[in-house]
């Protein structure tokens, strides 16, 4: 299967904040990656990230900015086959806002437990539904 992954939250926030929320270095530390040790919005930056000892080492590039609407990255694996792309998209609800997430390519990454679609999936469902969620201080 190789449709892309999609999950779709309202976030009872303002497009700027929750913006600042997926671009802005300490704050994506906070909710997104931990290990995150240096990110800047702007298409063709490499991520840094602290090498926490795991043999799934990431690979991220900035793939596309659209200020406010949309923000991209593609997401490998040092030493691993496959790419895929994870894309954020923003719009406005009133005094909400809408968050899109798509990850593309999910079966592009070899067959093993580590890749499979059912933990990327609840994976996006903990970051975006409950990290993220915490992080904007928005009841779950």
């Amino acid at each position: 299967m190789n449709e892309p992954f999609v999950l779709e939250i309202l976030y009872s926030t303002s497009v700027e904040e929750l913006w600042d929320a997926l671009t802005d270095e300490a704050r994506m530390r906070a909710w997104y990656f931990p290990q995150l040790k240096r990110f800047k919005p702007e298409i063709g930056f490499n991520f840094e990230f602290v090498n926490d000892g795991s043999r799934f080492q990431k690979e991220w590039r900035v793939t596309q900015i659209v200020e406010k609407r949309k923000v991209a990255h593609s997401w490998t694996y040092k030493g691993y086959s496959g790419e895929s792309e994870v894309v954020f998209e923003l719009s406005a609800e009133g005094d909400k806002t809408r968050l899109k997430l798509t990850h593309f390519g999910l079966a592009s990454f070899p067959q093993d437990p580590h890749f499979e679609r059912s933990r990327f999936e609840a994976g996006w469902h903990n970051i975006l539904g409950n990290n993220l969620k915490t992080h904007l201080k928005i009841p779950r």
